[in-house]
């Protein structure tokens, strides 16, 4: 159960940031209900979320890959259970998202696939990246989609670290409707 009830979605100051989140997405998950008793914190984690996921360039099973990554290194299951539907539907296949929590044994991953994880690695484990692990990540990413990988790493360990620390989480009990 969450740490603090989720917000009321029919609150004034809330009520246009419901009708666009429904409106973009369908509908309003629980992360965002959360947010929501912030309104300008979600309006700003909306748009900055929006164009991680669906305005960048970054391919998206290398997004999906990161993401469920980050979820899995963080002990964030509701990012993972939010996100592996989405990782499936971009091409990461069920066997590797089994194999991500031993990524470096496993056979599944091509070298894109491995520069990439280690980079979300280093990145959400030490913070600062081993020369060598960015190295990797460039050749095999070039500069634009390094840094669409970088906020995308970056953002997905900000929403972990917000679902954990108010534990937020798929099944609650009690959140309200989501329209």
């Amino acid at each position: 159960m969450a740490r603090l009830p989720y917000a009321d979605l029919h609150n004034e100051e809330a009520k246009p940031l419901v009708e666009r989140i429904v409106a973009e997405r369908g509908s309003v998950l629980l992360l965002y209900q959360m947010l929501l008793h912030s309104p300008p914190v979600a309006s700003g984690w909306l748009t900055y979320l929006t164009s991680i996921r669906q305005l960048s360039t970054l391919p998206g099973d290398i997004r999906e890959l990161v993401i469920m990554r980050v979820a899995g290194m963080n002990g964030a299951p509701y990012e993972a259970d939010q996100h592996a539907p989405i990782a499936l539907k971009e091409g990461i296949t069920q066997a590797q998202l089994d194999a991500l929590d031993h990524w470096q044994d496993a056979p599944l991953f091509d070298a894109r696939m491995r520069a990439v994880l280690a980079y979300a690695d280093a990145m959400t484990r030490q913070v600062q990246v081993p020369q060598a692990v960015f190295d990797a990540v460039l050749a095999e990413l070039g500069q634009r989609h390094t840094v669409e990988l970088t906020a995308t790493v970056a953002a997905y360990n900000m929403v972990s670290r917000f679902l954990e620390a108010l534990q937020v989480h798929t099944h609650d009990e009690g959140a309200p409707p989501t329209r």
